[in-house]
């Protein structure tokens, strides 16, 4: 279902809340990381420009529904002025009189950040008594925090029960269309890339997938499930042995549909892993069977050949979860090379968040991909297929 945006409505002079994802990471009391903000930039803009008074709320980590300075948005306010290039007036609460009496100054064009939303276990719980308090502050909602969509929180849905117009931002609407319209009707050939730990994780999505890729490769942990599957010894590799059958029936369902399943041919083990320290003992690839006292840890180089011919081939590559540990440096070669193959893709290349934005980034090709969503749980959800309350919350289009 198509939902309405900032571009659909006319916010000028309203009071518009608008919900960010400003989950970033803080260091020594800065923010350290800066991806989101830069984000959300267009849909703020845009309001600026249009001239409407804009308020802005977001979650930061765990406080657990308690007040806690270390969770504080101050550094974001901070962060997000030096970006604009104006002032954002921070405000240390989020609901109540005192918040309102401060808001009742706010300017048309000008901008303020409210406290975190999850310093009130309201937030979480999606109490309507906090919604409403929140909704109190504005006239309009916009939703552009796509990595909290999954979730129906106070400031990602229960507000949208108390104003109108509820449209989505810049942000959301980018996420609806990589993840959706263009997986959807994807150009061919169409190849999913796939990895991470856990087949029980993202066998949801590898189901939906199977209906619309052409090629399927499986890297990282996940792929020592299936090698089990298989029949093949995986050492001391992480696996789920729980999960044989479903690896199996994944198989299985890609040769009925006729898409093309691939999983290494090869891989680098290990031994000795210590991921804290950042290092490993003995290494050395293995075609087949992994023996035991070895643990996978990346693709080998024949499996990394293979891989990126088919990416190379491909006009539209979705990648969603690395090919190894690639925060080593020893086990990252396979995870790099896929990152650097995409990037050099003529095709539409779209990374689902999470492990896969910040391989990318660490890779330093992350300027050369089409799009990078800023989800991980939402983005997973979203790909299953499921309805994203934050989104289902919104008008939808006319």
């Amino acid at each position: 279902m198509a939902t309405q945006t900032i571009n659909d409505v006319n916010l000028a002079g309203k009071r518009v809340l608008v919900r960010c994802d400003f989950n970033v990471p803080l260091k020594d009391g800065a923010v350290s990381d800066d991806s989101r903000i830069v984000a959300a930039l267009p849909t703020i803009k845009h309001l600026v420009e249009q001239g409407a008074k804009v308020i802005l709320c977001s979650h930061l980590g765990r406080p657990k529904g308690q007040k806690n300075a270390d969770f504080s948005l101050s550094p974001v306010a901070e962060a997000l002025a030096s970006k604009l290039g104006q002032t954002v007036t921070f405000i240390e609460d989020c609901v109540g009189p005192e918040v309102e009496a401060e808001l009742a100054q706010l300017g048309e064009g000008e901008i303020a950040l409210l406290e975190n939303v999850r310093f009130y276990a309201g937030e979480e719980s999606n109490d309507p008594e906090f919604a409403a308090s929140l909704a109190k502050l504005a006239d309009a909602f916009v939703n552009d925090a796509f990595g909290t969509a999954h979730r129906a929180h106070a400031s990602t849905a229960g507000v949208a029960d108390h104003l109108s117009p509820c449209v989505c931002g810049f942000l959301i609407e980018k996420e609806l269309a990589y993840l959706g319209e263009k997986t959807a009707k994807p150009e061919r050939p169409f190849t999913v890339i796939l990895g991470g730990a856990k087949v029980s994780d993202k066998i949801k999505v590898i189901d939906a997938l199977l209906e619309k890729a052409d090629t399927i490769i499986i890297g990282g942990a996940m792929a020592y499930t299936f090698a089990l599957a298989e029949g093949r010894a995986v050492g001391e590799s992480l696996s789920e042995p729980d999960h044989i059958s479903t690896a199996k029936a994944a198989l299985e369902k890609a040769k009925a549909k006729g898409v093309k399943f691939l999983l290494p041919a090869d891989n680098l083990g290990v031994k000795d892993l210590d991921f804290g320290a950042g290092t490993v003992g003995d290494s050395r690839y293995f075609e087949g069977n992994i023996e035991d006292g070895w643990e996978g840890v990346d693709i080998g180089p024949k499996s990394i050949e293979l891989f990126k011919a088919e990416v190379a081939a491909a006009k539209t590559v979705l990648w969603n979860g690395p090919m190894g540990i690639f925060e080593i440096d020893a086990c990252n070669k396979g995870t790099f090379a896929i990152a650097e193959t995409i990037a050099a893709s003529d095709g539409i290349s779209i990374i689902g968040g999470g492990d896969s934005v910040k391989a990318i980034k660490m890779s330093g090709h992350s300027d050369k991909v089409t799009f990078m969503s800023t989800g991980g749980g939402a983005s997973l959800e979203f790909l299953e297929g499921k309805e994203l309350p934050g989104v289902s919350a919104l008008d939808p289009k006319q």
